[in-house]
């Protein structure tokens, strides 16, 4: 079966925490010979989002056509101040998670899920600099400041941009497999580092 990925992208995204688990998800469809994986990209608009840094992205779908994704995956960076106070974005998170096998979310993407109330009673992290907005966000969220990712089941959390490559990798095995994993993290050249710290209701 054929997974579809969607990640969000939106102003200010930060580049890494999206384009990082997209080209793991990549990688890993084409070391497994194809067919396993695929990747788009999904915003508010089919106009070029310009990223942290002004990158531009033209993204594959809006919010209204993206396909049925079986993971949704929410970055971080500036940008996250505005999803985090637009009821559009945050209905739209809950519907998709609601769906979704896997919610994942890079850097301060994890405030946006607690504000979708997504973590609540959930193991998450963040950006080293945003445990505070982290809480703030989400009373009712266990707070994690030493875990590079959280894997909650359903719903996963990596800490500040490069760990959405270490959560990802993370995804693929749990997907796809360890030895799918290692492939894909040789294919990159990529050694993850630090560990994962479940949610007591986790795998």
């Amino acid at each position: 079966m054929q997974r579809l990925a969607a990640i969000l992208v939106f102003p200010d995204v930060e580049i890494l925490d999206f384009a990082g688990p997209f080209e793991v998800f990549g990688a890993a469809d084409e070391t497994a010979g194809g067919g396993v994986l695929r990747v788009v990209t999904v915003a508010e608009s089919r106009e070029a989002v310009t990223t942290r840094n002004g990158l531009r992205v033209i993204p594959d779908h809006t919010l209204a056509d993206c396909p049925a994704a079986q993971l949704l995956v929410i970055p971080g960076g500036y940008g996250t101040r505005r999803l985090e106070v637009s009821p559009v974005m945050l209905a739209w998170i809950r519907e998709r998670a609601r769906d979704a096998e896997i919610t994942m979310s890079v850097c301060t993407g994890s405030i946006v899920l607690a504000r979708a109330g997504l973590l609540d009673g959930l193991r998450a992290t963040t950006h080293h600099t945003a445990f505070d907005r982290l809480r703030s966000a989400g009373p009712a969220v266990l707070v994690e400041e030493s875990a590079r990712f959280t894997d909650n089941g359903r719903i996963l959390t990596a800490a500040g941009i490069a760990a959405g490559i270490d959560c990802a990798l993370h995804v693929v095995s749990r997907l796809l497999g360890p030895l799918a994993a290692t492939a894909t993290a040789r294919y990159l050249e990529h050694a993850p580092t630090g560990a994962e710290k479940s949610g007591e209701n986790g795998p």
